[in-house]
This record gives C-alpha cells, structure tokens and sequence, in this order.
C-alpha cells in the first residue's frame, strides 16, 4: 500500500466513544477523513466521549452503536470502507483477573470478527491496536518490536493472542491488517481508574494522603494527541501486511516520579499511602516498559511531541476545568 492522503477516505473506528477513540475522530474529522465511528450500544444511546460539545469531531461523524462481539453486526458495519481502525477493547487489568472471559470474548473473539469482516470486505488497511502490556517484564530496554511476548495478566494474554489473530490472517489470507502498539497512553478523558488521572483526581480534591499501589514500576508515559496522530499516519503508511509498529516516547518514569511531577503541578503537599487492592499480584506486575520508537519514525514519521511534564499539566488543566473529582482515590476495577 502507497502512502494516500486520509482526506477523502471512509474510515470506521471501533471504540470510538473511549478515550483514545475519541481524540482518533477527532483528528481523523480535522484531516477531511469520512468517519463511521462505532460505539458500544448502550439504552441511553450515549457516545461517551464523542458527545463532548467542545470536541472538534462535534457533528462531524456518522455514529452507530452495536457490539463488537456480534458477527453479523460488524461485517455489515465494515462493509463499505476504505480503513478500518479496530480499538475497540476490554482494558482494565484489574478486572481482567476477575472476569478473564469477557476479555477473550471482547478482546479476541472480537478482532476476530473485524478481521473476518475485512477479509470479506474490499478494506485497503486495518489497524489492530495492541498495547505495551503485551511484553510483560522485558528481558532488556529499550524495547523493540521483535521483543518476546509474555502474558503477565489475562488482559495482557488476551491483547497476545488478538495480535496474533492479525498476524495469522496477514499471512494466511494476505489481509491487509498491521499491528499498532502503543505504551502507556494518558491525557483528558481518560478513566479515573488510571493512574496519572487518579493521582491527579486526589491532589485536586486536596487529599492528604493519596491512595497508590506500588510507585517503583516504570512507564513509557504517551500523551493521548500523539497516539492519536499515530493511528492517523499508520492508516495510510507504505507497511507490508502483518508490520507491528509501536508508539512511544523512549523515555521512562517511575510511578513515584510521576507522583511527584504531579505534585509539583498542583502545588500538593500530600503523602502517598499504599493501598493493597491497588498492587497486582506479584507475578503480574510488569516492572518497567521503555520503547525504542526508532521504527515509528522510520516508517511513520512519528514522534512524541509532548513531555510528561507538559502532558501533565494539560491533564490537571482539563480535569480543574470539570471539576468534579468525587472519583478520586476510589478502587475501581
């Protein structure tokens, strides 16, 4: 596939109404794209965060809820699209260790169905999302793509075994379909069971004593606009069928630093306490995730723009402008 402009091209993003999805509309509108956005079905008919009246994609989008789980639904969502972003997912970890089923039927059963749908469909590219997770503890840093995968939790295992989906069916089947990888995303409109957003959320309620589980694991923090810019260039880029390209800042912090980032932004002077529902089970805990975006930039064009640090502060800005953080510091699996 040739590198073609977005402009024009008729692109349905699954998870459209979560956080990531929503900023990947959004650029997806600004960049002329037509864009089907799925979210999932719900009695209120709610979009999530597409519903946002300041968002630039406000109006701009042709909406449906459905089920990603559905077959038949998705191959008539597909049907008629140029580029197919697949971010629909189950993602929290804790919960995965409570109900891992549900992630094997939305995580994999799920990229199934959009695989399947493409396959069947004329779709110049798919983009299967990943995540750092992937990877587990890594056996060295920085990490590339070629690195082993090791399932550390059930979500982790169930985001392996999609990818592999994607790989099976670029090489079975020659669908056009490559992997993105993002590590740790953040930024406005993220889940408050997140850590910078629940750090945050309690500095802002003037907590004392903030609630963490463990603060030495080390992340690859990546601001949400540029995960977003990433999904945009890997729709259109010149990649072999089965290509995994991460995105990433090459640059790691510990939970703790972030902690104390955060503090210096809001001018906190709370003391953290460990909560043990918060720190995963010991095998689980993945210790450090620090990419090598060498290849994004090869052949993307990508790079992180935005620091942690200015990242942070975009984040405390949106969440004062809310305002509301009865959330904050609560466990939410």
């Amino acid at each position: 596939m040739t590198d073609t402009p977005i402009a024009g091209q008729r692109v349905l993003v699954t998870g459209a109404d979560g956080f990531i999805g929503s900023h990947v509309v959004e650029q997806l509108v600004v960049a002329g794209a037509n864009v089907t956005a799925m979210c999932i079905y719900n009695s209120n008919g709610s979009l999530g965060w597409l519903e946002e009246r300041e968002s630039q994609a406000y109006g701009h989008f042709q909406p449906v809820l459905g089920d990603i789980r559905d077959p038949e639904f998705i191959r008539d969502v597909v049907t008629g699209h140029d580029v197919v972003l697949h971010l629909a997912a189950l993602i929290a970890i804790p919960y995965s260790y409570l109900a891992p089923r549900s992630f094997v039927e939305t995580n994999v059963t799920g990229t199934l169905n959009v695989l399947e749908a493409c396959r069947s469909s004329d779709v110049r590219r798919m983009v299967n999302t990943s995540t750092s997770e992937v990877y587990g503890t890594p056996d060295e840093v920085p990490i590339s793509e070629n690195h082993k995968l090791k399932g550390q939790s059930p979500y982790s295992a169930s985001k392996i075994a999609a990818d592999k989906l994607a790989e099976s069916y670029a090489l079975s089947f020659d669908l056009p379909v490559v992997t993105l990888r993002p590590f740790n995303t953040y930024g406005p409109r993220q889940s408050s069971r997140a850590v910078i957003p629940t750090v945050i959320g309690q500095l802002l309620s003037g907590a004392q004593t903030i609630q963490l589980g463990s603060l030495s694991p080390k992340r690859d923090f990546t601001y949400v606009e540029d995960t977003a810019e990433g999904f945009v260039r890997m729709a259109t880029a010149k990649l072999d069928p089965g290509s995994v390209v991460q995105l990433g800042t090459g640059t790691t912090f510990s939970i703790g630093e972030t902690v104390e980032m955060c503090r210096e932004i809001v001018g906190s002077s709370a003391v953290i306490g460990i909560d043990p529902e918060r720190v995963r089970p010991s095998g689980s805990e993945v210790e450090i995730l620090l990419s090598d975006p060498s290849l994004a930039k090869t052949l993307l064009g990508w790079e992180a723009q935005v620091s942690l640090r200015e990242g942070l502060e975009q984040v405390v800005a949106w969440m004062k402008d809310r305002g509301d953080f009865s959330n904050a510091g609560q466990y939410q699996r």
